[in-house]
This record gives structure tokens, sequence and C-alpha cells, in this order.
């Protein structure tokens, strides 16, 4: 697959396949649901042939990669995964695009309510703008790869001063087919309480919105910031590769 282009999805100017299917969720519950549990799910973003082509480029050898990871080394768990080099394949980009501005109203609730500020301009390119300007110019999106018995430690995605507080996971596999086990985890920790988590086997091509540190939940002391680690469940057979799309860059 080259940067840009796409065989197998709709290329005609009149469609966006992209705009499309991320439309085609319902927003509200989308929205309820995150607010709620910090994560919900989304429709599926990517075609079988899609999910193939991305998950086949995790062997590419040329410059689509900027860095590869093995999360053993660093205690992350186990498992490998790739930061892609920006531009971005078409797909990647394209679901950037037409996700953010779903993302933003939530974002913007969110962060008022934390009486935080809300430097998010009204399209992803002028955000994007602001990272470079700070100095936050390395590219986000990742592939990750998990073989039997491989996992991803409980974590916050911590890339710089400029954060987004969303991104969207998408599974490039077939659970029960290509994989068992590989469940996404949330766990969050809610002041003064226990902590609560959820698992969600993602389904084939679906994204999987969730939080990139906290959330605000309401008291009756007020809305508060609660923290919120993501990871994945042990693989019990076979392989899961996903998407994850990071709408921030890193210092």
């Amino acid at each position: 697959m080259k940067r840009g282009t796409r065989k197998s999805e709709a290329t005609d100017p009149a469609t966006d396949v992209w705009r499309d299917r991320v439309g085609s969720g319902d927003w509200a519950a989308i929205t309820e649901e995150i607010n709620e549990y910090g994560g919900a799910l989304l429709p599926r973003l990517l075609s079988a042939d899609g999910t193939r082509e991305v998950r086949d480029l995790y062997g590419d050898t040329h410059d689509v990669f900027r860095t590869t990871v093995d999360m053993g080394r660093h205690r992350f768990g186990e498992g490998e995964y790739r930061y892609f080099n920006a531009p971005y394949p078409e797909p990647i980009e394209r679901l950037k695009q037409a996700l953010y501005p779903r993302l933003l109203p939530i974002a913007r609730d969110w962060w008022t309510k934390l009486g935080r500020p809300t430097p998010w301009p009204d399209t992803l390119d002028e955000w994007l703008e602001c990272c470079h300007r700070a100095g936050q110019t390395k590219s986000t999106a990742i592939l990750l790869k998990y073989g039997e018995r491989d996992w991803n430690a409980l974590h916050r995605d911590l890339y710089g001063d400029l954060v987004f507080p969303l991104q969207v996971v998408i599974n490039l596999n077939e659970p029960g087919v290509d994989h068992t086990g590989g469940e996404f985890l949330l766990l969050e920790q809610r002041p003064r309480a226990q902590s609560r988590g959820t698992a969600t086997l993602l389904p084939h091509g679906h994204g999987y919105l969730f939080t990139t540190r906290d959330r605000p939940v309401e008291s009756r002391r007020g809305w508060s910031a609660a923290p919120v680690r993501h990871g994945v469940s042990a693989i019990r057979s076979g392989q899961r590769h996903t998407l994850a799309l990071v709408f921030h860059d890193a210092a």
C-alpha cells in the first residue's frame, strides 16, 4: 500500500467512506457511554480488506515506520509495536481527519467541566501545527502486534505538554478466529473510591474510543479528574494486531 493510496476502498471524490463510516455511529450514545465509562465502542471503521492491508504493513522494511519498540525490553508488557512515519498511509490519515470533529465536542466538554483550558482548534491540521510549534513533532500513530501470551501493561500515554484527551484503537484481527484473549482493559481510579475496571473484546475492524489520561467525574463537591489507565489482557492463542490513533504529536 502506497502512502495516500488505497485500492480496495472507494476513491470517488463525491464520496468519503471514512467520514461515512465514522458518521454511521450513534454519537449521542457514544458520548453517553464514554462519559459514563471512559471508553465507548465505535462502528466498523475498516473493512476486512482494509484491516488486512494495514496489518500487512507491519513487515514493511522501508520508511513507513520511524521506530520499533520491544515491550518486554521496556517492561511495558510483552509484544511489539511500531510508530508510523508521517505522512501516514491514506486510511490512517483519513480516519484521523474524520474522527477529530466528532471527538472535539467531547474533549471541550470534559476540560470545561474540569476548569482547564480547551486549546484545540476546529481542525486537526491546526491542532497539529500547535503541537509542532511547541516542539512536539514526532508522529504518534501506532501499529501493535501481539502473539500468544503477549499483553500490554496498564498505562497512560504521556507524549508532551499538549494533549488531546481522547484516542482510538482499531482491532485488525477477528476475535475467536485469529486470536483468543486480548481484551481491551480500562482501569479508573475515582477520587476517594475503589478502582473500577472494564474489559471489552473489540470486534474485527471496529474502533474503540477511550480517554488518553483522565476524565471528569461528578461528585457532591463538583467535577474532578479520575485517572484512567488502559492495557490489553494476555493473548491466549493466535495473533492480534491493533491500530492506535493518537490526536496529538509527541515531544
